[in-house]
C-alpha cells in the first residue's frame, strides 16, 4: 500500500453498477490492483475515486474482468453531453417499460374477462405456447440488461439486484411454461400461469429506475452549473492580433482580452481596464466585484462591465474553478461513517434474500396448503421481487451528493464527507482573531507625535522605513500609510527583527526602535508615562506601537484591524445554535477583549502563539468537547487539523487549503452556521433514508414470505411487489433532493 499523502487521485466512470451490492464487488476488483492505496465507490454517481500509483489501463481492465465497464474521467466533461447520456437512457428504460406493461396489462384484463381459453383446453393447447413465446420476447427486450448482468455476476460467483429480477421473472416464465406443458399432471388451482407478472414487474422496475435516474441526474445539478462556468474558448492577444482559441491551447502568461458579457477563461492579473465581475456561482456572493489594474480574476467569473485585459497565472486544472470542481466532486465521493454500515449490509444483503426465498420455497411447499407447489412458487418469487439493496445503498450517497452541491452554491466547500456528519455535532466553535473575525486587513488609525521636535509625518516617515525589511502584516500597514502620503523611506543599516517585539535598525546615524512595550522595556527605554494613552488605545480595540530614538520615546503609531461587518451577526447565530464561542488570538489582553466585545464574545483566549492554538483545541477535546476551528488554514494549520472540523475562511480563490475539512469561499462568518444547519439536516436526511429503507426491507420480506396468510389469509401479490420495490429506491432519491430546496437561517 502506498502513502496516500503522496498518491495521485483518479476518478473512474463505472457502467453496469445495478445496486448497491455491486458497490463491494467493484472495491474489491479496484483495492486488488497493484499501486492501489484507497478505493471509494459512490452508487450514487457510478463512479470511483482510487488513490495510490496505479496503471489506469490496469483499473479499467480489473473492472472489465469482475463484469462491469469504466472509463477515465478527466478535464472538464461536457455537461451537456452527460446530460442526453442520462435523457437518452430515461427514454429508453420509459420505453422498455411501456412495451412490457402494455403486454401485462392485457394478459390482467384477459383474466379478469376471461378472454383467454383455460389451460389445458383444446384451444389453450395451441394459444398458450403463443402466449408464452410473446412474453419471452417481452422479457428479453425490457429485461435483458438485467438477466445480463445476472449472468456476469454468476459467472464471477456474485450476486446483486440483476440476480433477484432474473430470478423472480425467469423462474414466474419458466413455472408457467411448466404449468402449460404438464397441465393435465397438475391440481386444477395449480393451473396458473404467471406470464403477467414476469412482464409487470419488469414495467414497474423499468419505470421505477427510469424516474430514478430522472431524479438521480438533479442530484449532480451543482457540479454540471459549476462546470457550465467554463467557457470552451478564450480570446487571446498575440503578436497584437485577437484570436479566439479552444481553452486548452490557452497557455501560462499569455494575454487575454475580455469583453462586457463574456465568462473569464482562466485565472490571472488584470493588466489594462477596470470592470465589475459576478462571482457569485463561485463565492455565493450575490454582489459584484470591482475589478482594477494588479487585482487577481477567476476563472468562471462573469464580467459585467468594461473590456479589458489580463495575464494568464493558472490554467487547465489549476484554476480556481477546476479546484473546487475536484473538491466538490471528493467530497461527493467520500464517504462519512454512517455510509461504510450500510455499504456491508448492501454487501451480503442479496445472497441474504436468496436464501430466505428458497427458505420460503421449502417451507410453504412442505407444509403449505394445496396446490403448495403455486403457493410455494408465488411467495418465494415475491420475496426476490420486493427487497431492494438499492434502497439501502444509495441512502448516504445520494443525500451527500445533494448536501455538497447545496454547499458549493452558497461558496461552501466541504472537503470531507466525515465533516459533513460531524459539523452539526459541534458543541464549541474556536475563531482566530484576524481575518476571521476581524478583515484582516491591519490599516493605520493614528499617528502621534509625543516629542515636540518630530511632526506626525516624520513619525510615519521614520516607522515605514525601519519596517521596510520587515514581512509583518503591521508593518505592511505601516507601509501602506507612507506610500499614500508618498513619503520618500530612508536606507537603514544593521537592522533587525525581533520576534514578538518589533525592529531595531540604524537611520541617520542614530538608533531606532520600533514596536510593543515589551521591546521598549528589553532595552531599558522609559515609557510609564504614557501607559494610559496606550492602554486607551488597546481598549479601542487598537495595537499600539512606540517609535523610540535614541533611547527616548518620540510617538505612538496605533494599528487597527476592523471586525467584519457580518462577525456580530454570526457569532448571535451561532450562540443560537448553543455553542460555546472563544476567540483565540496572539494580541494582547485588552485588545484581544476589546475586538472581543465588538463581535459579541465572552471568552478570549489572548497571547497564544500560532504553534500553540493546536494544544488549544486538544484541551478542550479533552474536557469532552466536540472542538470546531476557523481560522486562515495557513498560520492555523496545525490547530484546524487538531480540529474535529477545522474550517478554514478563505478569499473566493483559496480552494486548496490542504488542512481544513470545509473551506468558506466568501470569508463571512455567517456561513459557519449554514454548515453547522446543513450539517445536521444532511444526517437527519440520511438518517430517514436508511431508517426508510431498513423499515421497508424489513417488513416487506416477511409479508412477501406470507407471513400474514395464517392470521388474514392475505398473500402479497408479486406485481405488487415489483411496484413497491421500484418505488422505493425513487422515495429515497427524492427524499435526498429536498436538501437542494434547503433554506439557512441566514438567508431569511
Amino acid at each position: 500500500m502506498n502513502n496516500e499523502e503522496t498518491s495521485e487521485e483518479l476518478r473512474l466512470s463505472i457502467l453496469g453498477m445495478r445496486c448497491a451490492g455491486c458497490v463491494s464487488a467493484v472495491e474489491g476488483a479496484l483495492a486488488a490492483v497493484e499501486g492501489v492505496a484507497s478505493v471509494s465507490v459512490n452508487f450514487a454517481d457510478h463512479s470511483a475515486l482510487v488513490k495510490g500509483h496505479a496503471d489506469p489501463t490496469s483499473l479499467t481492465q480489473a473492472i472489465k474482468e469482475a463484469g462491469f465497464d469504466a472509463a477515465i474521467m478527466e478535464g472538464f466533461e461536457d455537461p451537456a453531453e452527460q446530460e442526453q447520456q442520462e435523457l437518452q437512457r430515461y427514454r429508453t428504460l420509459m420505453k422498455k417499460a411501456a412495451v412490457a406493461g402494455a403486454f401485462g396489462l392485457f394478459l390482467m384484463l384477459s383474466e379478469h374477462f376471461a378472454w383467454l381459453p383455460e389451460i389445458g383446453s383444446a384451444t389453450g393447447l395451441w394459444l398458450w405456447p403463443e402466449v408464452a413465446l410473446i412474453t419471452l420476447g417481452i422479457l428479453v427486450y425490457s429485461g435483458w440488461h438485467f438477466y445480463s448482468g445476472a449472468a456476469k455476476s454468476l459467472s464471477l460467483g456474485q450476486a446483486n439486484m440483476d440476480t433477484l429480477i432474473a430470478l423472480g421473472t425467469g423462474s414466474a416464465w419458466l413455472y408457467s411454461c411448466i404449468v402449460i406443458d404438464y397441465s393435465a399432471l397438475l391440481p386444477s388451482l395449480a393451473k396458473h400461469a404467471y406470464f403477467e407478472a414476469a412482464v409487470v414487474i419488469l414495467a414497474f422496475i423499468n419505470l421505477g429506475t427510469g424516474l430514478e435516474t430522472l431524479a438521480r441526474g438533479k442530484t449532480s445539478s451543482a457540479i454540471r452549473q459549476l462546470i457550465g462556468l467554463q467557457p470552451r474558448t478564450a480570446r487571446v492577444v498575440r503578436d497584437g492580433i485577437e484570436l479566439d482559441l479552444a481553452i486548452e491551447l490557452v497557455g501560462l502568461g499569455e494575454t487575454l482580452r475580455v469583453r462586457p458579457g463574456e465568462k473569464i477563461a482562466v485565472d490571472g492579473i488584470l493588466l489594462e481596464g477596470h470592470s465589475t465581475l459576478d462571482e457569485s456561482m463561485l463565492t455565493g456572493e450575490p454582489m459584484p466585484v470591482e475589478k482594477s489594474v494588479g487585482d487577481e480574476v477567476v476563472a468562471g467569473s462573469i464580467n459585467q462591465t468594461g473590456s479589458f485585459l489580463f495575464q494568464a497565472t493558472r490554467i487547465g486544472r489549476d484554476t480556481a474553478l477546476a479546484q473546487i470542481i475536484n473538491s466538490v466532486r471528493l467530497a461527493q465521493s467520500s464517504k462519512p461513517e454512517i455510509a461504510r454500515l450500510a455499504d456491508k449490509i448492501s454487501g451480503v444483503f442479496v445472497p441474504a434474500v436468496v436464501a430466505i426465498a428458497a427458505f420460503t420455497f421449502l417451507v410453504w411447499y412442505s407444509f403449505g396448503p394445496d396446490p403448495s407447489l403455486g403457493y410455494a412458487f408465488v411467495t418465494s418469487m415475491t420475496v426476490l421481487v420486493i427487497a431492494c439493496p438499492c434502497a439501502l445503498g444509495l441512502a448516504t450517497p445520494i443525500s451527500v451528493m445533494v448536501a455538497v452541491g447545496r454547499a458549493a452554491q452558497s461558496g461552501i466547500l466541504i472537503r470531507k464527507g466525515d465533516a459533513l456528519q460531524t459539523a452539526g455535532k459541534l458543541t464549541c466553535l474556536i475563531l482566530d482573531k484576524t481575518g476571521t473575525v476581524t478583515e484582516g486587513k491591519p490599516t493605520v488609525s493614528s499617528v502621534e507625535a509625543i516629542d515636540n521636535q518630530y511632526t506626525e509625518t516624520q513619525i510615519l516617515h521614520y516607522a515605514a522605513s525601519l519596517e521596510s525589511g520587515s514581512e509583518h502584516p503591521l508593518a505592511a500597514a505601516v507601509l501602506r500609510a507612507a506610500q499614500e502620503q508618498q513619503l520618500a523611506l530612508n536606507k537603514v543599516k544593521q537592522f533587525e527583527a525581533l520576534a514578538g517585539y518589533g525592529v531595531t535598525a540604524l537611520m541617520n546615524e542614530q538608533r531606532v526602535y520600533f514596536g510593543n512595550k515589551a521591546l521598549m522595556d528589553s532595552k531599558g527605554i522609559k515609557f510609564t508615562r504614557y501607559n494610559n494613552r496606550l492602554e486607551k488605545l488597546s481598549a479601542q480595540g487598537k495595537t499600539p506601537m512606540l517609535l523610540a530614538v535614541d533611547e527616548k520615546i518620540v510617538g505612538i503609531i496605533a494599528v487597527s484591524d476592523p471586525i467584519k461587518h457580518d462577525s456580530a451577526l454570526a457569532v448571535q447565530h451561532l450562540k443560537a445554535l448553543g455553542l460555546r464561542i472563544i476567540m483565540v488570538t496572539g494580541d494582547n489582553q485588552i485588545t484581544a477583549h476589546a475586538i472581543a466585545k465588538q463581535a459579541g464574545i465572552a471568552e478570549v483566549n489572548a497571547q497564544v502563539l500560532p504553534q500553540d492554538k493546536a494544544a488549544v483545541v486538544k484541551e478542550l477535546q479533552d474536557q469532552g468537547e466536540i472542538v470546531g476551528m476557523v481560522g486562515d488554514g495557513i498560520n492555523d494549520a496545525p490547530a484546524l487539523a487538531q480540529a474535529n472540523v477545522g474550517l478554514a475562511i478563505g478569499t473566493g480563490t483559496d480552494v486548496a487549503i490542504e488542512s481544513a475539512d470545509v473551506v468558506i469561499l466568501q470569508g463571512s462568518l455567517l456561513k459557519i452556521p449554514e454548515v453547522i444547519g446543513l450539517s445536521k439536516a444532511t444526517v437527519i436526511n440520511i438518517k430517514q433514508n436508511l431508517i426508510g429503507a431498513f423499515f421497508y426491507n424489513t417488513l416487506s420480506i416477511p409479508v412477501a414470505a406470507g407471513l400474514l396468510y395464517p392470521l388474514f389469509g392475505v398473500l402479497l401479490n408479486p406485481m405488487i411487489a415489483g411496484a413497491a420495490m421500484a418505488m422505493s429506491s425513487l422515495t429515497v432519491v427524492s427524499n435526498a433532493n429536498r436538501l437542494r430546496w434547503m433554506k439557512f437561517d441566514t438567508e431569511k
